[in-house]
Protein backbone atom coordinates (compact mmCIF):
# COMPACT_ATOMS: atom_id res chain seq x y z
CA UNK A 1 0.00 0.00 0.00
CA UNK A 2 1.24 3.62 -1.05
CA UNK A 3 1.57 5.96 1.76
CA UNK A 4 1.08 9.36 1.06
CA UNK A 5 1.97 12.16 4.21
CA UNK A 6 0.43 15.75 3.81
CA UNK A 7 1.77 18.59 5.69
CA UNK A 8 2.31 22.02 4.70
CA UNK A 9 2.28 25.54 5.98
CA UNK A 10 -0.90 26.54 8.58
CA UNK A 11 -3.74 28.22 6.42
CA UNK A 12 -2.15 26.83 3.23
CA UNK A 13 -4.86 24.94 2.49
CA UNK A 14 -3.33 21.29 2.83
CA UNK A 15 -6.29 19.32 3.80
CA UNK A 16 -7.99 20.74 0.78
CA UNK A 17 -5.17 19.10 -1.15
CA UNK A 18 -5.10 15.58 1.21
CA UNK A 19 -8.81 15.90 0.58
CA UNK A 20 -8.33 16.49 -3.26
CA UNK A 21 -5.68 13.59 -3.64
CA UNK A 22 -7.85 11.05 -2.37
CA UNK A 23 -10.23 11.89 -4.51
CA UNK A 24 -8.44 12.14 -7.46
CA UNK A 25 -7.07 8.65 -6.76
CA UNK A 26 -10.48 6.68 -5.92
CA UNK A 27 -12.15 8.32 -9.16
CA UNK A 28 -8.99 6.61 -11.03
CA UNK A 29 -9.74 3.27 -9.36
CA UNK A 30 -8.06 3.34 -5.91
CA UNK A 31 -9.55 2.35 -2.92
CA UNK A 32 -8.51 5.41 -0.64
CA UNK A 33 -8.52 5.99 2.76
CA UNK A 34 -7.90 9.70 3.69
CA UNK A 35 -7.23 10.29 7.46
CA UNK A 36 -7.15 13.48 9.39
CA UNK A 37 -6.32 14.22 13.10
CA UNK A 38 -8.32 18.05 13.35
CA UNK A 39 -10.28 18.22 16.58
CA UNK A 40 -12.34 20.68 14.20
CA UNK A 41 -13.70 18.54 11.34
CA UNK A 42 -11.96 20.53 8.55
CA UNK A 43 -12.12 17.29 6.25
CA UNK A 44 -15.65 17.02 6.20
CA UNK A 45 -16.09 20.35 5.68
CA UNK A 46 -13.83 19.80 2.85
CA UNK A 47 -15.26 16.60 1.65
CA UNK A 48 -18.93 17.94 2.45
CA UNK A 49 -19.25 14.20 4.20
CA UNK A 50 -19.23 14.79 8.45
CA UNK A 51 -16.66 12.71 9.60
CA UNK A 52 -15.27 11.07 12.88
CA UNK A 53 -14.48 8.58 14.68
CA UNK A 54 -15.85 5.77 13.03
CA UNK A 55 -14.77 5.88 8.81
CA UNK A 56 -17.40 7.36 6.17
CA UNK A 57 -17.64 6.55 2.79
CA UNK A 58 -16.74 9.71 1.50
CA UNK A 59 -17.49 8.81 -2.14
CA UNK A 60 -16.95 5.76 -4.26
CA UNK A 61 -13.89 4.26 -3.37
CA UNK A 62 -12.75 6.65 -0.90
CA UNK A 63 -13.13 5.98 2.92
CA UNK A 64 -12.74 8.91 5.13
CA UNK A 65 -11.70 8.46 8.98
CA UNK A 66 -11.12 10.89 11.74
CA UNK A 67 -9.97 8.85 14.64
CA UNK A 68 -11.68 10.53 18.32
CA UNK A 69 -8.71 11.33 20.68
CA UNK A 70 -10.67 11.72 23.54
CA UNK A 71 -11.98 7.99 23.35
CA UNK A 72 -8.71 6.66 22.70
CA UNK A 73 -7.16 8.08 25.88
CA UNK A 74 -9.46 7.60 27.89
CA UNK A 75 -9.70 3.76 27.11
CA UNK A 76 -5.77 3.39 27.13
CA UNK A 77 -5.57 5.51 31.01
CA UNK A 78 -8.15 3.10 32.64
CA UNK A 79 -6.83 0.08 31.19
CA UNK A 80 -3.23 1.38 32.72
CA UNK A 81 -4.56 1.73 35.52
CA UNK A 82 -6.70 -1.76 35.90
CA UNK A 83 -2.70 -3.18 35.75
CA UNK A 84 -1.36 -0.35 37.91
CA UNK A 85 -3.39 -1.37 40.87
CA UNK A 86 -0.60 -2.77 42.93
CA UNK A 87 1.40 0.33 42.16
CA UNK A 88 -1.38 2.99 42.90
CA UNK A 89 -2.28 1.00 46.00
CA UNK A 90 1.27 1.40 47.30
CA UNK A 91 1.31 5.43 46.41
CA UNK A 92 -1.86 5.71 48.25
CA UNK A 93 -2.99 6.96 45.00
CA UNK A 94 -6.67 7.26 43.54
CA UNK A 95 -8.09 6.15 40.23
CA UNK A 96 -9.63 8.74 37.43
CA UNK A 97 -12.97 7.81 36.40
CA UNK A 98 -13.27 7.72 32.25
CA UNK A 99 -15.45 10.71 32.33
CA UNK A 100 -13.49 13.05 34.04
CA UNK A 101 -10.07 12.47 31.77
CA UNK A 102 -9.47 14.78 29.06
CA UNK A 103 -6.52 14.28 26.69
CA UNK A 104 -3.47 15.53 27.00
CA UNK A 105 -1.87 17.62 24.41
CA UNK A 106 -0.39 15.49 21.56
CA UNK A 107 -2.89 13.19 22.37
CA UNK A 108 -4.42 13.67 18.67
CA UNK A 109 -1.40 13.22 17.01
CA UNK A 110 -1.00 9.81 18.43
CA UNK A 111 -4.23 8.50 17.79
CA UNK A 112 -3.18 9.37 13.87
CA UNK A 113 0.15 7.61 14.39
CA UNK A 114 -2.35 4.65 15.57
CA UNK A 115 -4.37 4.95 13.05
CA UNK A 116 -1.73 5.18 10.86
CA UNK A 117 -0.65 1.85 11.76
CA UNK A 118 -4.61 0.08 12.40
CA UNK A 119 -4.87 1.18 8.69
CA UNK A 120 -1.83 -0.16 7.09
CA UNK A 121 -2.32 -3.37 9.01
CA UNK A 122 -5.61 -3.97 7.74
CA UNK A 123 -4.32 -3.98 3.98
CA UNK A 124 -8.21 -3.10 2.74
CA UNK A 125 -7.01 0.08 1.08
CA UNK A 126 -4.86 0.80 -2.12
CA UNK A 127 -3.52 4.16 -0.73
CA UNK A 128 -3.90 5.84 2.43
CA UNK A 129 -3.74 9.85 2.69
CA UNK A 130 -2.74 11.26 5.93
CA UNK A 131 -3.68 15.20 6.32
CA UNK A 132 -0.61 15.76 9.07
CA UNK A 133 -0.04 18.80 11.29
CA UNK A 134 1.16 22.38 9.88
CA UNK A 135 5.24 21.33 9.16
CA UNK A 136 7.16 21.89 12.75
CA UNK A 137 3.98 19.64 14.48
CA UNK A 138 4.57 17.11 11.60
CA UNK A 139 7.99 17.05 12.05
CA UNK A 140 8.18 16.46 15.55
CA UNK A 141 5.16 13.45 15.17
CA UNK A 142 7.32 12.06 12.26
CA UNK A 143 9.87 11.58 14.73
CA UNK A 144 8.09 10.40 17.31
CA UNK A 145 7.61 6.79 17.25
CA UNK A 146 11.53 6.65 16.80
CA UNK A 147 12.07 8.39 20.21
CA UNK A 148 9.37 7.15 22.47
CA UNK A 149 11.19 3.80 21.49
CA UNK A 150 14.73 5.10 22.69
CA UNK A 151 12.82 6.16 25.97
CA UNK A 152 11.71 3.04 26.39
CA UNK A 153 14.67 1.28 25.68
CA UNK A 154 16.47 3.44 28.09
CA UNK A 155 13.67 3.07 30.94
CA UNK A 156 13.28 -0.72 30.48
CA UNK A 157 16.59 -2.31 28.74
CA UNK A 158 16.34 -5.31 27.25
CA UNK A 159 19.25 -6.57 29.06
CA UNK A 160 17.44 -6.06 32.47
CA UNK A 161 14.34 -7.79 31.30
CA UNK A 162 16.35 -10.55 31.83
CA UNK A 163 16.77 -10.73 35.13
CA UNK A 164 13.01 -10.91 35.68
CA UNK A 165 13.09 -14.10 37.65
CA UNK A 166 14.98 -12.23 40.09
CA UNK A 167 11.94 -9.59 41.09
CA UNK A 168 10.69 -11.25 44.10
CA UNK A 169 14.04 -11.75 46.21
CA UNK A 170 14.70 -8.24 45.15
CA UNK A 171 11.87 -6.90 45.87
CA UNK A 172 12.59 -8.04 49.16
CA UNK A 173 15.52 -6.70 49.88
CA UNK A 174 14.72 -3.73 48.98
CA UNK A 175 12.12 -3.44 50.94
CA UNK A 176 9.38 -2.13 48.04
CA UNK A 177 8.04 -3.89 44.66
CA UNK A 178 9.55 -4.43 42.16
CA UNK A 179 7.99 -3.52 38.50
CA UNK A 180 5.48 -6.29 37.66
CA UNK A 181 5.53 -8.57 34.73
CA UNK A 182 3.17 -6.47 32.98
CA UNK A 183 5.28 -3.30 32.90
CA UNK A 184 7.64 -5.10 30.73
CA UNK A 185 4.78 -6.85 28.54
CA UNK A 186 3.26 -3.68 28.23
CA UNK A 187 6.71 -1.70 27.12
CA UNK A 188 6.76 -4.68 24.64
CA UNK A 189 3.94 -4.28 23.28
CA UNK A 190 4.50 -0.31 22.80
CA UNK A 191 7.45 -1.16 21.85
CA UNK A 192 6.21 -3.11 19.02
CA UNK A 193 3.26 -0.97 17.80
CA UNK A 194 5.70 2.10 17.73
CA UNK A 195 7.61 -0.09 15.28
CA UNK A 196 5.11 -1.16 13.33
CA UNK A 197 4.09 2.57 12.37
CA UNK A 198 8.23 3.90 12.36
CA UNK A 199 8.37 1.08 9.50
CA UNK A 200 5.62 2.57 7.76
CA UNK A 201 7.25 5.67 7.49
CA UNK A 202 10.77 4.15 6.46
CA UNK A 203 8.62 2.29 3.66
CA UNK A 204 10.49 3.33 0.11
CA UNK A 205 6.57 3.73 -0.85
CA UNK A 206 5.81 6.39 1.71
CA UNK A 207 6.07 9.56 0.74
CA UNK A 208 5.39 13.24 1.44
CA UNK A 209 3.90 16.34 -0.22
CA UNK A 210 4.96 19.91 1.33
CA UNK A 211 2.17 22.13 0.52
CA UNK A 212 2.65 26.29 0.75
CA UNK A 213 1.45 29.24 -0.60
CA UNK A 214 3.99 30.92 -2.88
CA UNK A 215 5.36 33.92 -1.07
CA UNK A 216 7.72 34.76 1.02
CA UNK A 217 6.60 33.34 4.54
CA UNK A 218 5.71 30.18 1.88
CA UNK A 219 9.16 30.19 0.99
CA UNK A 220 10.93 30.67 4.69
CA UNK A 221 8.46 27.58 5.71
CA UNK A 222 9.20 25.18 2.75
CA UNK A 223 12.75 25.59 3.37
CA UNK A 224 13.00 24.96 7.25
CA UNK A 225 10.72 21.70 6.57
CA UNK A 226 12.47 19.97 3.33
CA UNK A 227 15.65 20.47 5.72
CA UNK A 228 13.77 18.78 8.20
CA UNK A 229 12.72 16.07 6.38
CA UNK A 230 15.69 15.10 4.90
CA UNK A 231 17.61 14.94 8.54
CA UNK A 232 15.10 12.28 9.15
CA UNK A 233 15.25 10.58 5.79
CA UNK A 234 11.92 11.17 4.21
CA UNK A 235 11.21 11.56 1.12
CA UNK A 236 9.59 14.74 -0.30
CA UNK A 237 7.73 13.85 -4.06
CA UNK A 238 6.25 16.90 -4.35
CA UNK A 239 6.29 20.74 -3.39
CA UNK A 240 2.53 21.81 -3.91
CA UNK A 241 2.13 25.49 -5.01
CA UNK A 242 -1.37 25.97 -3.57
CA UNK A 243 -3.82 28.96 -4.60
CA UNK A 244 -1.70 30.32 -7.42
CA UNK A 245 -3.73 33.07 -9.07
CA UNK A 246 -3.37 33.67 -12.74
CA UNK A 247 -0.54 35.11 -14.37
CA UNK A 248 -1.84 38.48 -16.04
CA UNK A 249 -4.63 40.27 -14.26
CA UNK A 250 -5.82 44.09 -14.80
CA UNK A 251 -6.07 44.84 -11.25
CA UNK A 252 -2.67 46.85 -9.98
CA UNK A 253 -3.31 45.49 -6.16
CA UNK A 254 -3.11 41.77 -7.60
CA UNK A 255 -1.14 42.40 -10.20
CA UNK A 256 1.84 42.76 -7.25
CA UNK A 257 0.86 39.51 -5.42
CA UNK A 258 0.77 37.61 -9.01
CA UNK A 259 4.49 39.02 -9.31
CA UNK A 260 5.30 38.16 -5.63
CA UNK A 261 3.97 34.34 -6.47
CA UNK A 262 6.12 34.14 -9.30
CA UNK A 263 9.19 35.31 -7.53
CA UNK A 264 8.66 32.47 -5.39
CA UNK A 265 7.53 29.64 -8.08
CA UNK A 266 10.60 30.90 -9.57
CA UNK A 267 12.66 30.24 -6.81
CA UNK A 268 11.13 27.28 -5.60
CA UNK A 269 12.11 25.93 -9.26
CA UNK A 270 15.61 26.81 -9.05
CA UNK A 271 16.09 24.92 -5.68
CA UNK A 272 14.07 21.94 -5.68
CA UNK A 273 12.13 21.45 -9.19
CA UNK A 274 14.78 21.38 -11.63
CA UNK A 275 14.82 22.01 -15.32
CA UNK A 276 14.46 20.21 -18.80
CA UNK A 277 17.25 19.25 -20.48
CA UNK A 278 16.86 22.09 -22.80
CA UNK A 279 17.50 24.55 -19.98
CA UNK A 280 13.58 25.52 -19.65
CA UNK A 281 12.51 25.69 -16.43
CA UNK A 282 10.27 22.27 -15.45
CA UNK A 283 8.25 23.05 -12.69
CA UNK A 284 5.36 20.14 -12.87
CA UNK A 285 7.63 17.02 -13.63
CA UNK A 286 8.76 14.76 -11.31
CA UNK A 287 12.20 13.31 -13.01
CA UNK A 288 14.41 17.01 -13.54
CA UNK A 289 17.56 17.95 -12.42
CA UNK A 290 18.77 20.42 -10.22
CA UNK A 291 19.93 23.66 -11.27
CA UNK A 292 23.90 24.17 -10.14
CA UNK A 293 24.75 26.83 -7.03
CA UNK A 294 21.01 26.48 -6.44
CA UNK A 295 19.84 25.91 -2.70
CA UNK A 296 20.57 22.55 -1.11
CA UNK A 297 17.12 19.93 -1.78
CA UNK A 298 17.02 16.77 0.23
CA UNK A 299 15.53 15.25 -2.66
CA UNK A 300 17.16 15.39 -6.58
CA UNK A 301 13.87 15.26 -8.11
CA UNK A 302 10.90 16.59 -6.40
CA UNK A 303 8.07 18.20 -8.22
CA UNK A 304 6.83 21.56 -8.16
CA UNK A 305 3.30 22.02 -8.94
CA UNK A 306 0.41 24.58 -9.33
CA UNK A 307 -2.61 24.10 -7.70
CA UNK A 308 -4.74 27.70 -9.13
CA UNK A 309 -7.07 29.15 -6.99
CA UNK A 310 -10.93 28.48 -7.42
CA UNK A 311 -11.49 31.96 -6.18
CA UNK A 312 -13.49 30.38 -3.43
CA UNK A 313 -13.08 27.85 -0.78
CA UNK A 314 -13.10 24.37 -2.68
CA UNK A 315 -16.73 23.04 -0.95
CA UNK A 316 -17.33 19.24 -1.80
CA UNK A 317 -16.15 16.37 -4.60
CA UNK A 318 -16.57 18.87 -7.55
CA UNK A 319 -14.63 21.91 -6.31
CA UNK A 320 -12.26 19.27 -5.51
CA UNK A 321 -11.63 17.54 -8.52
CA UNK A 322 -11.51 21.32 -10.12
CA UNK A 323 -8.17 21.18 -8.20
CA UNK A 324 -4.94 20.03 -10.13
CA UNK A 325 -3.40 18.01 -7.85
CA UNK A 326 -0.52 16.16 -8.65
CA UNK A 327 -0.70 12.90 -9.86
CA UNK A 328 -0.91 9.40 -7.63
CA UNK A 329 -1.05 7.23 -9.79
CA UNK A 330 1.38 6.61 -12.14
CA UNK A 331 0.56 6.97 -15.91
CA UNK A 332 -0.24 3.78 -17.97
CA UNK A 333 3.10 3.12 -19.95
CA UNK A 334 2.08 3.59 -24.42
CA UNK A 335 1.26 -0.13 -25.68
Amino acid sequence: MRTILITGQGGSGRTTVAAATALKAAREGTRTLVLSADRTDSLGAVLGVPTGAEPVEAAAGLTAWRPDAAEGFRADLVAFQERATSVLDLLGASRLDAEELTPLPGAEELTLLRALRDATLSEAYGLLVVDLPPGPQALALLGLPEELRRYLRRLLPPERQAARALRPVLGRLAGVPMPAEWLYDTAARWDIELAAVQSVLEESSTTVRLVAEPGPGGTDHVRTVTVGLALRGLRLDALVANRVLPGTTADTWLAGLVAQQRKALEHWRDAYGGRNDDGAKDGDRSDGGGKDGGEARPEAHVQVHEVAHLGRDPRGGDDLAALDVPDVNPAPSPP
